[in-house]
């Protein structure tokens, strides 16, 4: 669970006039919604936005916001951005409660490379999927997905059916076994395995040439 704490403002003036007039006050509108209750338009100060964003826990972490010396906990569905500035010019909170099961994406880690044969032989390693949507209580939301990948060797591949997924977490695709990464060589490794299968081929030739003129002696 994340440890950030944002104060927030109800703003009572809602809609596109409201939302510019919050940003000229300096604070970023945003809407506080779900958990059997009303949507409320609430505002929040720019700099401490940006300050929680740039912590790296904002997004996938349930987050804490005050107001009148109330207590809420929340998480951060949207965080929508100035195209030019990169400045966040709104944010979606969800109310929840530790226990809710939210779905999220929780980024994928990577471990044991250096001990995987095939990047020993020059192989690289393609990412197909950098994160994993999954379905998890909103207090238990792992900060990353670990992925060993210490056996895979080139030509190899890991599915979501070889990672073990942290207890009550589970993947929203359930229908197939989903490829994360693969493993793949590099050119020189292709052009190595090429010249060595041609060379194996011409061998098998001239193995076969040879016990045909055998036969016919």
């Amino acid at each position: 669970m994340s440890d950030i704490v944002l104060p927030v403002e109800v703003r009572e003036r809602t809609g596109k006039g409201g939302a510019r007039e919050a940003r000229r006050q300096g604070f970023v509108p945003g809407v506080l919604y779900g958990g059997d209750m009303d949507p409320v338009a609430i505002n929040l100060k720019h700099n401490e936005l940006i300050k929680a964003i740039n912590s790296g826990r904002f997004l996938a972490n349930m987050i804490t916001i005050t107001h009148d010396g109330k207590k809420q906990t929340v998480f951060a569905r949207d965080v929508q951005f100035d195209p030019v500035k990169d400045l966040p010019v709104h944010v979606d909170f969800q109310r929840v409660s530790a226990k809710d099961v939210i779905t999220v994406e929780v980024p994928v880690h990577f471990i044991n490379e250096e001990k995987a044969p095939g990047i020993k032989r020059g192989g690289v390693l393609n990412v197909v999927r950098h994160a994993i949507e999954v379905n998890c209580p909103a207090g238990k939301i792992p900060e990353s997905i670990e992925v060993d990948i210490s056996a895979l060797n080139i030509g190899d591949s890991v599915h979501i059916s070889n990672v073990t997924l942290p207890a009550e977490i589970e993947p929203t695709i359930t229908d197939r076994d989903f490829t994360i990464a693969t493993m793949q060589g590099s050119r020189a490794v292709i052009d190595d395995q090429a010249e060595e299968d041609a060379d194996g081929q011409v061998e098998d030739a001239e193995a076969g040439e040879q016990a045909e003129a055998e036969s016919e002696e």
